[in-house]
């Protein structure tokens, strides 16, 4: 608090040395977008416009020394069209300055940053967030985080990830909504609402960056950045939605992916860039590459920097993150007509359009108020929010006898090092996050029980590797560790036990075992605190696991030792009150899973709407977990996954009756409505998402065994019962066909409504044409 203190105290001098000149930029009249882009391209130099295009890091430079760093001279030479990497209000103003001041268009920057999951009000990993299924919630989080980021000075985020995943191997999971297109086409258009606004004129709105355009969530081994090789169908139909979905709710700007497509890497990939995105999509906001993609085309074997950065730009790439391949060659390759200046000056004129629309030239100083800086970030208010939130977001997975919820008059044997990990509790990608302020488990737990009534023990180690444990706390992150054996730490623990009457073991990954080049080929547990679950079990105490990662573990062993299991991911800065929430029952687990469990890494890639092969096995041999020769099956575990897409637990229950569709039939042009209702049978209010999917029984193209097409999460008091209804239209039944035709064809139908994709509740209808 002392650096934000003395960070607000220079800002403070140095609003008050431009007061006069910004009060006459706010007087000016400014043209509109079309006559002011016009009027600068028609001024630029050819290096001015290329600069446009350039994205450097920041860095870590203070306050006072933008104008003599080297990014300060490239900026006052008009080579810098914005940075990433710097925050408060101090050190942005400082950098703008030099830009609107000293450069001689005086082109105001655009200032990035990593804005995944909230700012430094920290929301659960994106995973997390997408297990809450509520779309009111997740736009909330990214309003929030657009609110506390523009209040320090950041008016453009590289969020939301978009990436459909399949494959839990692939560390950036944590990042995405999943394995479903529908649902994550929802998300996808609530964060951009949400970081966007209804202007981003708006001082407290940012501009959105979807990415990464395309495909990167399917590489080949699970391992980050490799190969992706899929075909046009299943691009358009199960990985592209959520990119069009973000385009279709106006987001601002894309960034390229790093893998390749077609053979050809997304940067500098024509076909995907000016194709789909521009001529297909009719997107109109400008395309940023992800840090030194355009340099890691030469990896690729795309040619030397020169010709990647020619490829790049007339594929259709605007702004160049970190590489300077714009900045170094693209004056040669225009001289040399190896880039057609028209390429060049659309791209300078999207950058150009992109800072008017945020107001910049209006006011280049608006995200620079030192008294939003001071009240709006990390409020009181936002906290309560994000945890409310989280513990929406958490997934009870088991509960058996209903252990779940715990009774205020029980003992607890708190375990394990996750419990106090307070630097762990927010995740990846919380590159804003003042780690001294999540809160743990174990602070939660005493503060509503009494240090008296926990009895806590570390009980293991992270696990026994050290290397594997310095991967886990990367950037930063050490994890608890004890020197002494781990019989020791055992005894600990069961001595623990002992004096107790529940034993709440934290388990799982550390923050750094997921995000970005974080991939794993063992889906397990670590194995220190798989031995210290077995241990726990001698005790003879309900056990309760309370989940943390960013991705979906091979959980097999821990679900049949453990009495319950409630997967809480990354909860973000709130985490250890939200965990206790939930734990306690102030608050009723509704998380359903957007992503499989697998019940080992051999079944993955593992998702709900696959499709059939031409020797299926039985439903009612895959219910059962058996085998059968010349069937798609495997010999040593059943198909099923450990958890499927949609699945979530409730401290209470919900019993789903009177299955209807208004007609048999749907027409062009028509619709029909499905309605099911649903009773609270238990003892707890509690909130149920109710699932609708369907069927194309036949087609042009072979069709997924489930779709999901609808979802609402309601809130039903214990003994009620709701009426949930759907609509369904013709555009619900679209796909992509051979020829990626939209299409809808006619045929037979089934409809599903249920708690989870594993649903069997169906009824038929025709679409009719």
């Amino acid at each position: 608090m002392k650096l934000r203190t003395i960070s607000l105290f220079v800002a403070t001098v140095l609003l008050s040395t431009a007061t006069f000149a910004q009060k006459k930029n706010k007087q000016k009249t400014i043209p509109s977008k079309d006559v002011l882009v016009t009027e600068l391209l028609s001024k630029m130099t050819l290096e001015e416009k290329i600069g446009q295009l350039n994205l450097p890091s920041a860095g870590e430079f203070t306050t006072g020394q933008a104008t003599n760093s080297d990014i300060g001279g490239k900026i006052e030479k008009g080579l810098v069209g914005g940075l990433f990497n710097i925050k408060s209000v101090a050190r942005i103003r400082d950098v703008q300055k030099v830009a609107v001041e000293k450069s001689r268009l005086k082109i105001p920057l655009i200032f990035g940053m990593d804005v995944i999951h909230g700012y430094e009000t920290t929301f659960p990993i994106p995973l997390g967030l997408s297990c809450s299924w509520d779309m009111n919630h997740i736009k909330t989080s990214a309003q929030i985080a657009a609110k506390e980021a523009s209040a320090d000075g950041i008016n453009w985020t590289f969020s939301p990830m978009v990436d459909i995943s399949r494959d839990p191997r692939w560390g950036r999971a944590s990042e995405g909504s999943g394995e479903d297109a529908y649902l994550g086409s929802q998300i996808s258009k609530a964060m951009v609402h949400g970081y966007q606004g209804n202007s981003l004129m708006d001082n407290n709105t940012i501009m959105a960056c979807v990415k990464h355009f395309a495909l990167y969530g399917a590489p080949e081994a699970g391992r980050d950045y490799n190969t992706v090789d899929m075909s046009h169908i299943r691009m358009y139909n199960e990985y592209f939605p959520p990119y069009k979905a973000a385009v279709d709710a106006g987001v601002g700007s894309v960034m390229a992916s790093f893998n390749e497509i077609d053979g050809v890497p997304a940067t500098g990939n024509k076909w995907l860039m000016t194709d789909v995105l521009r001529n297909q999509w009719k997107f109109n906001g400008f395309v940023v590459t992800d840090y030194t993609g355009i340099n890691e085309m030469i990896e690729h074997g795309m040619g030397d920097l020169q010709a990647v950065s020619a490829l790049a730009m007339n594929a259709g790439i605007d702004m160049d993150m970190v590489g300077e391949g714009f900045l170094t060659t693209l004056k040669k390759s225009v001289e040399e007509g190896k880039v057609p200046m028209a390429q060049l000056d659309a791209a300078v004129r999207r950058i150009l359009e992109a800072k008017y629309d945020l107001g910049l030239f209006h006011d280049p100083y608006k995200y620079c108020d030192v008294k939003r800086a001071k009240t709006e970030i990390f409020t009181k208010e936002n906290r309560q929010i994000a945890q409310n939130i989280a513990a929406e977001s958490f997934v009870l997975l088991k509960n058996s006898k209903s252990v779940l919820p715990l009774q205020a008059n029980q003992k607890v044997a708190l375990v394990g090092p996750l419990a106090i990990a307070q630097k762990h509790m927010p995740g990846t990608w919380s590159v804003a996050t003042n780690f001294d302020t999540p809160i743990t488990l174990r602070t939660a737990l005493e503060a509503k029980l009494g240090q008296a009534n926990v009895n806590y023990a570390m009980g293991c180690n992270f696990d026994y590797d050290p290397a594997f444990v310095e991967k886990a706390g990367f950037f930063g992150k050490p994890l608890p560790s004890d020197s002494r054996a781990k019989e020791v730490l055992w005894a600990e623990a069961l001595e623990a036990a002992k004096k107790s009457d529940v034993i709440v073991f934290a388990i799982g990954e550390g923050a750094e075992l997921s995000g970005e080049s974080s991939s794993r080929t063992n889906l397990q547990i670590p194995q220190a605190q798989k031995d210290l679950l077995k241990e726990l079990k001698k005790a003879n105490k309900p056990i309760v696991l309370v989940l943390f990662n960013g991705r979906p573990l091979a959980i097999t062993e821990e679900n049949e030792l453990a009495d319950a299991i409630l997967d809480v991911w990354f909860p973000g800065t709130e985490a250890g009150p939200a965990i206790t929430d939930v734990l306690y029952g102030t608050v009723n687990p509704s998380g359903k899973l957007s992503m499989t469990f697998p019940r080992n890494v051999g079944q993955v890639p593992i998702f709900y709407n696959h499709k059939n092969t031409g020797r299926p096995l039985s439903l009612e041999k895959t219910q059962k977990g058996e085998f059968e020769k010349f069937r798609s099956n495997y010999l040593d575990v059943p198909n099923t996954p450990l958890f499927p897409f949609g699945y979530g637990l409730s401290y209470t229950s919900f019993d789903y009756s009177n299955f209807k569709v208004s007609s048999n039939t749907l027409s062009k042009g028509g619709k029909i409505t499905v309605s099911v209702d649903v009773k609270n049978t238990g003892n707890f209010d509690g909130k149920e998402v109710v699932q609708l999917y369907i069927r194309d029984l036949v087609g042009s193209v072979t069709r997924p065994v489930k779709e999901l097409k609808g979802f609402q999460k309601v809130a039903i008091k214990k003994g009620e019962t709701k009426n949930i209804s759907f609509e369904l239209t013709e555009e619900d039944l679209k796909f992509y066909n051979s020829n990626l035709d939209f299409v809808a064809e006619a045929g037979e139908f089934e409809v599903f409504v249920g708690t989870n994709s594993d649903t069997q509740m169906k009824l038929k209808f025709e679409l009719v044409k």
